[in-house]
């Protein structure tokens, strides 16, 4: 719902009160209002002026040369583009010196020989959205119809100098999807008198009976039918402060008398519609079930096909409206309308919702009537409608009012105890504070005791129970007012289990590595969840018995899918470089049936692509590539100390690259994978090169790990010995490491690979990896004798398992 600051001031006196204090306090009380729009944001030095003269472009077909009063003691001119600028018109002038949105800036300029001393605009360039602007302004600058000033604030006068609030309702405060409703409850928060709009309606002597009937056979369905007739319209565009109100709120405007029927849809949050009643066929309206496959051709020009779930307004041969979703396009008001029939209904909002959903048509009405209109003022927002469309466009209204009731109107009375009250808020509120809370609300209420009868007025649907009634009372005394008090009784002091502990280390050490947590759904499509190269591949898949659609049927067997759509979001909106991880569960299941649970597990996943790291200076980037991803884990190894019993092993997995693929064992046993996707699969789900991960994590955080142990800086000189080994292309660097660091004991501090050689003077099937190696000993200074029997022993050994030898 957006909120016009400016129109609120009609029912009740904010002038004092700026938009966002309302915003503030009303998000404060419940209502959350997610944006503040200022209109004018980024405009100025915008003004109304008078096109005196318009000739054509000595130099060009498409411009014209105009002379615009702009209120100063010469007139200027501009040259215009627009197809629809001529002499005579009153227009918004953007001045030299103006700026418009976009940080775009006006100046004086030469346009084919042509000096140009400002703008003369469309509504689009002053920042209204294009789906918002009359038909006739869209693809020309914006005339003025009405009486305006010439050198006046044009931004005033088109109603950009106003704010807009955008409530974010839950679907029990329907009673603010309208203006009178954000008025009671700003009246409320404010203690502020709501001024409700007078009616006064001036009728004929003729009766509206004798031009329709209405007949409802579906009572149910609509209890409450009433049809006004008002006759000798003139159908023309709104005045300009309509057209406002109606932008503001993110309508367009059509004309007056579709105009006023949203107008007052806002107004009163009571959906209303106007039939061409000369071209609606018959002088009588029923209300009816729809027969299956019939058909209506509604207001955007579609044919739909009706079943008998959908309720219809029928002439009494042919459908005419879809009842509170849309309009029939065979007597939709145009221009040569003259008489029309007003309609104001209750239609039941579960029989609106299911047309509305299954026609796939969503309207403002629909969206009112799905939620609960207010009973109560059904007649009141009809008369209201028709009152304005006399003084708008002429007519007169006929009188009486053809209508079906059998609508029951009841306010809700909920009892209230002021000691349960005060219990539950932790407050000591007396009977008559609360009453008075009540009557800010504008309910009524008796007192008996320590309880208090309340009855709420119709248009508070949410009011049904006591603890409704205590929402209201803290919300008006302010959450942040109510006091804060401990539990009584014994407590026990919280703190985190082991685990938790590491799982918290695991998420620190990936963010200090520039990942991002994400969090996806644990529910996803039967596609995804067939799992994702990973340990899930051959498990059952888990569906759910009553899924909310096919996308969330199936309990996911792999993060990495859902972090495919992370990226994919992301790469969509131009956001390249993504590095995410995720912590969360997995559901295995070796089970054919829904019988028995699915084995929850815990797991960590990842998914990097994009450039890792740039130097903007040196002009440098790094991509992200599989040492970065194994890099990261390395390092959340070694800081929960299990990097000695980590080991990587060269892989092929299902939609991994065959060549950058490694399986990580903990201990021998394997717990996940690391890798690039394959190509073929990133083509598919439309991805950059990209990298993911997936680990066990319940393997990680319960295995035992070796305590850290702290040495004292070494006081005696390391001896480093490097070796380039020859071996067979099939072994790894990894294999070899292992080795050395077994036959290194006590002696050998670090090993570290730093070279790979596999060039034109190595023999075929071979090559060459080298090693830095690192002698130590803490106690003394070692001697080249004791380096040199530990470093044969380690090539002796590496011989002996791998078949390596030095390489000449």
């Amino acid at each position: 719902m957006l909120v016009s600051y400016k129109w609120l001031q009609d029912y009740v006196d904010v002038s004092d009160v700026s938009a966002r204090d309302i915003a503030e306090k009303m998000t404060r009380g419940g209502i959350e209002i997610d944006f503040v729009h200022k209109l004018n944001e980024g405009l100025k030095n915008v003004v109304v002026g008078y096109v005196k003269e318009c000739s054509q472009h000595p130099n060009a077909d498409k411009l014209n040369v105009c002379l615009v009063d702009i209120g100063e003691q010469e007139p200027v001119q501009i040259v215009c583009g627009a197809s629809n600028v001529a002499a005579g018109q009153h227009v918004a002038v953007a001045k030299v010196g103006a700026v418009l949105p976009g940080n775009f800036k006006i100046k004086k300029a030469k346009l084919r020989g042509e000096v140009s001393q400002g703008m003369i605009c469309s509504l689009q360039e002053l920042g209204i959205d294009s789906k918002l602007v009359q038909k006739e302004y869209q693809n020309g600058i914006y005339v003025f119809q009405d009486e305006v000033e010439v050198g006046s604030d044009a931004l005033a006068a088109l109603n950009l100098d106003d704010e807009i609030l955008e409530l974010d309702l839950t679907p029990n405060r329907s009673d603010c999807l309208n203006m009178l409703g954000v008025a009671y409850e700003v009246g409320a928060l404010f203690e502020k008198e709501v001024k409700v709009p007078t009616i006064e309606l001036k009728t004929n002597d003729e009766q509206a009976s004798d031009y329709v009937s209405v007949t409802v056979d579906a009572i149910t369905d609509n209890p409450y039918y009433g049809a006004i007739i008002i006759k000798d319209v003139k159908i023309g565009p709104s005045p300009l402060w309509l057209q406002n109100r109606l932008m503001a709120a993110g309508i367009r405007p059509i004309s007056n008398v579709v105009d006023v029927t949203n107008y007052v849809l806002l107004e009163y949050g009571q959906p209303l519609h106007a039939f061409d009643f000369e071209r609606f066929g018959t002088n009588e309206v029923v209300v009816r079930r729809a027969h299956d496959g019939e058909k209506i051709v509604t207001l955007d020009d579609e044919e739909r096909t009706l079943t008998s779930d959908h309720l219809l307004i029928t002439n009494g041969k042919e459908p005419v409206a879809i009842a509170g979703v849309m309009g029939g396009a065979n007597s939709e008001v145009h221009d040569g309308t003259t008489t029309i029939l007003l309609e104001a209904a209750y239609f039941n909002p579960v029989t609106v919702r299911k047309g509305s959903r299954d026609l796939g048509l969503r309207s403002e009405a629909s969206a009112r009537y799905e939620k609960g209109v207010d009973p109560s003022r059904v007649l009141d927002a009809g008369k209201r409608a028709a009152s304005l469309i006399t003084e708008l466009a002429g007519g007169t209204v006929v009188s009486g009012v053809v209508e079906v009731n059998k609508l029951q109107v009841e306010p809700t009375t909920v009892k209230l105890n002021l000691d349960r009250l005060n219990e539950r808020l932790g407050m000591e509120l007396t009977m008559d504070t609360v009453t008075g809370f009540m009557e800010r609300l504008g309910f009524t209420s008796k007192q008996d005791g320590m309880n208090v009868y309340v009855t709420a007025p119709t248009r508070r649907t949410d009011i049904q129970i006591e603890e409704d009634l205590f929402e209201e009372v803290a919300r008006l005394y302010g959450y942040d007012h109510i006091p804060t008090t401990l539990p009584v009784g014994t407590t026990t002091q919280g703190g985190l289990s082991d685990y938790q502990k590491k799982r918290r280390h695991v998420r620190r050490t990936l963010e200090q590595s520039g990942l991002a947590q994400v969090i996806t759904y644990s529910l996803t499509s039967p596609e995804k969840a067939k799992g994702f190269a990973g340990l899930s591949a051959n498990t059952q898949e888990v569906r759910l018995s009553m899924p909310m659609s096919e996308d969330r049927s199936t309990m996911r067997t792999s993060l990495i899918p859902h972090l495919f759509d992370v990226l994919s979001y992301n790469l969509n909106r131009k956001n390249a470089n993504v590095h995410v991880y995720e912590i969360g569960s997995i559901f295995l299941s070796e089970e054919d049936t829904l019988t028995k649970q699915p084995r929850e597990q815990e797991m960590l996943a990842g998914a990097l692509t994009g450039v890792w790291l740039e130097h903007e200076w040196q002009g440098e980037q790094k991509p992200v590539d599989f040492f970065v991803v194994k890099g990261i884990l390395e390092a959340l190894f070694q800081s929960l100390g299990l990097d000695e019993f980590v080991s990587f092993e060269q892989a092929q997995l299902p939609d991994m690259h065959p060549g950058r693929t490694a399986v990580v064992k903990l201990n021998g046993e394997e717990i996940g994978f690391v890798g690039q996707v394959h190509p073929m699969k990133q083509k598919e789900l439309d991805l950059k090169e990209t990298y993911v991960y997936q680990l066990d994590l319940e393997a990680l955080l319960t295995y035992e790990a070796s305590q850290i142990v702290y040495e004292k800086l070494p006081r005696f000189p390391a001896i480093v010995r490097d070796i380039a080994l020859v071996v067979d292309q099939s072994r790894s660097a990894g294999e070899l490491e292992s080795v050395i660091k077994q036959a290194g004991g006590r002696l050998l501090k670090a090993v570290k690979l730093f070279d790979l050689y596999e060039g034109e003077h190595m023999e075929e099937g071979k090559k060459s990896l080298a090693f830095s190696l690192t002698y130590l000993d803490l106690e003394q200074t070692l001697t080249d004798e004791e380096v040199t029997k530990v470093h044969e022993h380690i090539l002796d050994e590496l011989k002996e398992k791998t078949g390596a030898t030095l390489r000449a």
